[in-house]
């Protein structure tokens, strides 16, 4: 619990920085348009449905489409625009944050008493002097208490961010949640609620000056949180001497482990670290590519899949060949080699289940899938290789549903799932006595975990010979173990313990 709590200030400060921007940002782009709306009802009626439609947008989807755009906009642009991290968490946050100020504010210009309005017109003020000296007063209130609503909720939606490559609280939540380490979700749950209690009791405060014209409190409520701010900022800076390197990895243990002990032998080589995990495979490529992650391990066939858009399954050496070549002619990205396992797309049953049905390869699957059901990972129904295996086998299933891979496996130890797609290198498949299906069509191509690096280090010496010697260094077995110690319910250990044992066994 001590070691999960120890992430949550750094964490926080990243979480606070990115909030309380897009918070800013979304009320500079919301009282303008409020104003423009308020005197002008059909302009109102549009922005107003334009920022409800965004809202109905689930928010992890939105981070999910900014990237995209950011990195189309990057070839036009060039390279100094990030297309990953910080730039398109701000961008959806601040999208959310702008209809509650916007509804709030529109609300109280246009419900303020026409009398007033008569008034100012009879003195003689202009438009401007009318908002500023008599309407924008009056609004204020109700205005703030749009702004604690879009505090809150940028706050909690801010967790997603993760999802682009931008360190917050989320961290914490999605490895939890994929480690069922609880610890760690408690650690981000508790560290997000609290982070939006302490800013809406500030804001409350400067809302209750407002609304008694106690202008000690409005103070006393910003000053509260620009102080916390420039906290946050001042938590994040630089540390001195070493070079910051970004070591990216997907959202399941393997990756966590694997990016764990990149980092440590980074940092043994002197340079300073930090993750981006829980990213999906095309924006951990495209990030590599991009230069927004230096390195991670990928699979040879995600991108013979995915990337190169190949339909064929040559041997597994040709794939790893055939993606080396490819992602050094198309991308400049270096690929340093195999680690040494190969972590496949396996179909999975329960060892008890499959001797019952008689089921030991994917075309005795084939023949009693309408009456089966499937857990997958959330990925996996949107990829090639399942359309390649479907079509291969025609293989057909009563339900699929998709989960985060640690709760797909659950979903078959509990029976509301007959077969998975489970993971060749993990550990779970021999200890919860699981029965893997022959593939005797060959339609499910070679996995092997290779190591890349983006660009800007493949002349990198000093940072290539830091990494050189995990190439051919980890047998599957070794793997196997590695990723139970993070996935199994007792004796837990976290990615960083189960990375330095794996270092320790296979001789690093």
């Amino acid at each position: 619990m001590t070691t999960a709590f120890a992430r949550v200030p750094e964490l926080m400060a990243s979480h606070v920085l990115l909030a309380m921007a897009a918070l800013a940002l979304g009320i500079a782009i919301s009282l303008p348009l409020a104003v423009a709306a308020a005197r002008h009802p059909r302009l109102g009626r549009v922005v107003l449905g334009a920022a409800s439609l965004i809202q109905t947008i689930p928010s992890l989807a939105l981070l999910a489409l900014f990237y995209p755009v950011l990195l189309a906009l990057r070839g036009v642009l060039g390279d100094w625009l990030p297309a990953l991290g910080f730039l398109p968490a701000l961008l959806a946050l601040t999208l959310y944050a702008i209809l509650p100020v916007l509804r709030n504010a529109t609300t109280a210009l246009t419900t303020l008493d026409p009398a007033l309005r008569e008034a100012t017109d009879g003195v003689g003020m202009t438009a401007r002097q009318k908002l500023w000296l008599v309407e924008a007063p009056l609004a204020a209130p109700v205005v703030m208490a749009g702004i604690r609503t879009a505090a809150v909720w940028t706050i909690g939606a801010a967790t997603l961010s993760t999802t682009v490559g931008q360190p917050s609280l989320g961290d914490l939540i999605f490895a939890g949640l994929q480690t069922q380490n609880w610890a760690l979700v408690l650690a981000g749950c508790i560290g997000a609620a609290a982070l939006a209690m302490g800013v809406d009791l500030i804001l409350a405060l400067a809302e209750g000056g407002i609304r008694t014209r106690k202008r000690g409190r409005v103070w006393a409520g910003l000053g509260a949180l620009v102080a916390i701010i420039a906290a946050a900022a001042l938590a994040l800076a630089p540390a001195a001497g070493g070079k910051t390197v970004v070591v990216g990895a997907k959202g399941f243990s393997e990756q966590f482990i694997l990016a764990r002990l990149i980092g440590q032998r980074l940092e043994a080589a002197g340079y300073r670290v930090e993750y981006r995990e829980g990213l999906g495979s095309a924006v951990a490529f495209g990030a590599l590519a991009g230069g927004d992650v230096d390195v991670y391990v990928d699979y040879s066939g995600t991108l013979w899949t995915n990337q190169m858009k190949r339909s064929d399954v040559p041997s597994r050496a040709a794939i790893v060949a055939g993606v080396g070549d490819w992602v050094r002619a198309e991308h400049k990205v270096g690929m340093l080699g195999s680690l040494g396992f190969e972590n496949a797309y396996a179909f999975a049953m329960r060892g008890d289940d499959a001797r019952r049905r008689g089921i030991t390869t994917l075309s005795d699957l084939a023949a009693q899938g309408p009456q089966m059901d499937l857990a997958t990972d959330v990925e996996f129904l949107e990829r090639p290789e399942w359309r390649a295996v479907r079509d291969a086998y025609g293989l057909r299933f009563r339900s699929m549903r998709p989960y985060q891979p640690t709760f797909m496996y659950r979903a078959l130890a509990s029976g509301r799932a007959d077969v998975i797609p489970a993971f060749s290198s993990d550990g779970r498949i021999a200890a919860d006595k699981l029965v893997v299906l022959d593939d005797p069509k060959g339609a499910i191509p070679g996995y092997d975990a290779i190591l890349m690096v983006a660009p800007s280090r493949v002349a990198d010496e000093r940072f290539l010979s830091a990494l050189r010697p995990l190439i051919g260094k980890i047998p599957v077995s070794a793997m196997r173990e590695a990723n139970l110690m993070v996935d199994r319910d007792t004796d837990k250990k976290s990615p960083d313990a189960a990375a330095r044992w794996l270092a320790a066994k296979v001789g690093l």
